[in-house]
């Protein structure tokens, strides 16, 4: 496990390094309709790849199971690679600026499932899914916290030397993974499932995925689907339309949402562990309600103290909602399929997100009060389903969701 925390503290660095980087030239150098433009352009060109491949890294990775830390390790080379490319492509402006940039999303992206398929197979003994994770996300948070004011120091010298410090980043990650524990790669006494097992009804049933894991799931995509949007349409209605005193601070505005949003998942994290993951069927319904609240307050009421609140619940629930899926996986998922269940659930999640951002570039930056509550309308719709949804499955305790 502590290798696995290493790689993933370098990889979670680098990340962040890059985010610094991208944000100096793709972002805030150029007005912000063609940035947004650039972006959307940028979101379609990685992101619908992955949402037609996404189904397929599963059973991939299942037929080449024993080169798993080569999988995950290439995925983290992919990005060492794409940070050099985007090293010699900030200067010039070239379109190797968004090939780059596309190779560095897409990466992260399978990343983040691969990742998902090895955790379950380097617990110690003892050690539970959710505090497995929890560790995971504590690590994330501190390696991108110290390495973004760093990134941000060496921004001073022009953003290539920003991507050169993430290439040192990505390659000791690169190492690190190829160093994980033999027993990443054994899949002894497991089997697969599909990823359309996890929508519910008889696949379900027949892979032994529980309805409140189904719905767990859902709650946990409502939740990744509001980050998306928040990440994609807050960082451009703040610098377009920052709030009365804050004209010509749009960065240090935008880094008090964006860092809210880090600390509520720090706090999520936290209350995790005081919670113990107890009726995590319930939290994952409380957490999508309290961001659907934290929505609707920000579109009444849209305010500084409002969009830093709205970040914060973001990042808390966030949290929250996914440590309690990873312990009703754990809890109620047979052992034989629960490593399969959790990196296709992870696999769910990340298109989730990819369709909050394609919402967040859609709609238009005024009047922002429209634009966040028809997000909190949508949110409202899927939180409903959810609710009717474990209903039902109350009704039946035995039966999965259909």
């Amino acid at each position: 496990m502590a290798r696995m925390l290493e790689m993933h503290a370098f990889s979670t660095a680098g990340d962040a390094a890059v985010a610094v980087a991208l944000a100096g030239t793709l972002f805030f150098q150029v007005p912000t309709g063609e940035a947004r433009g650039q972006v959307a352009q940028f979101l379609a060109l990685t992101m619908l790849p992955f949402a037609l491949m996404a189904p397929l890294i599963g059973p991939f990775l299942d037929r080449y199971r024993r080169g798993r830390r080569w999988a995950i390790g290439s995925t983290v080379a992919v990005r060492a690679v794409c940070c050099l490319l985007l090293a010699g492509a900030v200067s010039t402006g070239s379109a190797e600026l968004f090939l780059g940039a596309l190779g560095v999303l897409v990466a992260s992206k399978a990343y983040g499932v691969t990742k998902a398929s090895a955790v379950p197979r380097v617990l110690p003994p003892g050690f539970t899914l959710v505090k497995a994770n929890s560790r995971l996300g504590l690590t994330g948070t501190a390696a991108a916290a110290v390495s973004a004011p760093l990134a941000i120091g060496l921004s001073l010298l022009g953003p290539a030397w920003v991507l050169r410090y993430a290439f040192v980043l990505f390659t000791v990650a690169t190492v690190l993974a190829i160093l994980l524990p033999a027993q990443v790669d054994s899949a002894a006494g497991e089997e697969q499932v599909d990823i359309t097992d996890l929508r519910g009804g008889r696949a379900a049933r027949g892979a032994g995925i529980t309805g409140l894991v189904v719905a767990a799931l859902r709650c946990n995509a409502g939740l990744r689907f509001l980050s998306g949007f928040l990440v994609m349409y807050m960082a451009f209605v703040l610098r377009d339309r920052p709030f009365d005193g804050w004209e010509g601070r749009t960065t240090l505005l935008l880094a008090l949402v964006v860092g809210a949003a880090g600390v509520g998942s720090t706090i999520g994290t936290g209350l995790a562990a005081v919670l113990r993951t107890r009726q995590p069927e319930l939290t994952v319904v409380v957490v999508l309600v309290a961001d659907v609240v934290a929505v609707i307050v920000a579109a009444a009421m849209y305010s500084l103290p409002t969009a830093v609140t709205l970040g914060l619940t973001a990042g808390i629930c966030q949290a929250l909602g996914k440590l309690s899926l990873d312990a009703l996986i754990q809890r109620d998922v047979p052992e034989n399929v629960r490593t399969s269940v959790f990196a296709r659930s992870e696999t769910l999640l990340q298109l989730a997100w990819v369709a909050g951002g394609f919402l967040g570039i859609g709609l238009p930056l005024s009047p922002t009060r429209v634009s966040l509550g028809i997000a909190a309308g949508l949110l409202i719709g899927w939180t409903v389903f959810v609710i009717r949804s474990l209903i039902r499955v109350r009704r039946r305790p035995t039966a999965n969701l259909s």
